[in-house]
């Protein structure tokens, strides 16, 4: 398939997602920070300040936050057929690894991290054993990462019943950390760069079963596009009542509905939860054995393929060697469609951008954890900054 290429202020064409209400290019929120002071290091995948907490010149303080996204709308509706509450302790992984991997792109993941969460109910809908299972969500998983040498806590949280506001639920979090200035990886992506992209899906060594690859962005596309116009009657609450009723549960998929031609066991509804993966111990790993040949981190998260475009400087990324997409987006209506790389990572969810010397180790690191990695591109000079994709066949 031909290649495929973005500029900065494109937006996707994939009208659908923006007359649901969303916008994987926040074009919006980057108008309302434009403005906003940049830093201590302008091209960091995070925003880093001073060491305002310790007021140490030789430390840097990172605050972040994010949340499950709609995610928590199809965690309702599943719970709601399946009475399986558990699914919202993944739901409370997906707030905290929004926050973790978003931070290890600027080397915050070898720093002690601190963490609040904030959920948001309404009432009538979210019992309180939905909100027991969010909390001790947040604790396990936060148990199992010290398990594996981080120092990450929870420090306190917020639980709001907000009827008025909130139609079911929402889970986000905040994440802290106070780290040494010669840890922070700031994007200096250059010429000559290889991009070693991580797997999104399979299982992990510190994951308990097989993992989607979804994450927690497009969940608002792939519950609309995959799954039937049944669950816009049974459950009206789990989206904008504004919305135009041709464009919810638009999918011919029932929660229920396997894949057995694609080697999947697990249920569909189960597959579009899947937890969203961390990449902390394959960073800190890189981090501590080539630090030096790591010339940038990218989280794949909200602006899929084409998340790493605003961090370009003078050059440009071609990705020709993709992952071939998992099955949770390959039975999306659209695909292959190029607007899906907009919204989806589409296949790895982390990329480094590294010197040639670096990519055998970075390999040797995902094999460890037994996650599939594969040099998908490389970098060359360009008088604009650009991505340019060559779609899987």
């Amino acid at each position: 398939m031909g290649g495929v290429s973005s500029n900065p202020g494109i937006d996707i064409r994939n009208k659908k997602y923006t007359q649901r209400g969303v916008s994987s290019s926040k074009e919006d929120v980057v108008l309302a920070i434009r403005d906003l002071d940049p830093g201590v290091y302008p091209n960091a995948f995070c925003r880093i300040v001073p060491d305002i907490l310790g007021q140490n010149p030789k430390y840097v303080n990172l605050m972040h936050a994010d949340g499950a996204g709609s995610k928590s709308s199809l965690a309702y509706i599943y719970w709601r057929e399946t009475q399986d509450v558990s699914v919202f302790e993944s739901l409370a992984q997906d707030a905290l690894v929004m926050n973790i991997d978003d931070m290890a792109c600027v080397g915050g993941v070898q720093s002690p991290m601190l963490f609040s969460s904030c959920i948001a109910r309404n009432k009538r809908y979210i019992p309180a054993e939905v909100i027991k299972a969010l909390i001790h969500g947040t604790e396990k998983f936060l148990a199992e990462m010290r398990k594996l040498d981080f120092s990450m806590h929870l420090s306190g949280g917020e639980t709001a019943d907000l009827g008025d506001n909130v139609r079911t639920l929402v889970v986000d979090a905040t994440a802290t950390c106070r780290m040494p200035k010669k840890h922070v990886i700031e994007n200096h992506i250059q010429p000559g760069d290889v991009i070693v992209g991580c797997a999104s899906d399979g299982q992990a060594t510190y994951e308990k079963e097989y993992n989607s690859g979804i994450a927690s962005n497009g969940l608002s596309a792939l519950r609309h596009d995959l799954f039937k116009k049944e669950y816009l009657h049974r459950y009206p609450e789990s989206l904008d009542p504004h919305m135009d009723a041709s464009l919810a549960y638009a999918g011919s998929y029932s929660l229920h509905d396997v894949l057995p031609r694609m080697g999947i066991s697990q249920p569909l509804g189960k597959l579009a939860l899947s937890p969203t993966r961390t990449y902390a111990p394959l960073i800190r790993d890189v981090l501590e054995q080539i630090r030096d040949q790591i010339h940038g981190i990218i989280h794949c998260s909200g602006g899929g393929q084409y998340k790493v475009l605003p961090f370009l400087k003078g050059c440009r990324a071609v990705k020709d060697q993709l992952f071939q997409a998992p099955p949770i987006f390959r039975i999306l209506p659209d695909y292959p469609h190029p607007d899906l790389y907009h919204i989806f990572n589409m296949g790895h969810r982390l990329e480094f951008y590294t010197s040639p010397k670096g990519v055998e180790t970075i390999l040797d690191i995902c094999k460890k954890y037994k996650i599939q990695g594969k040099a998908v591109g490389f970098v060359e000079a360009s008088s604009q900054a650009e991505v340019r994709l060559i779609l899987p066949e």
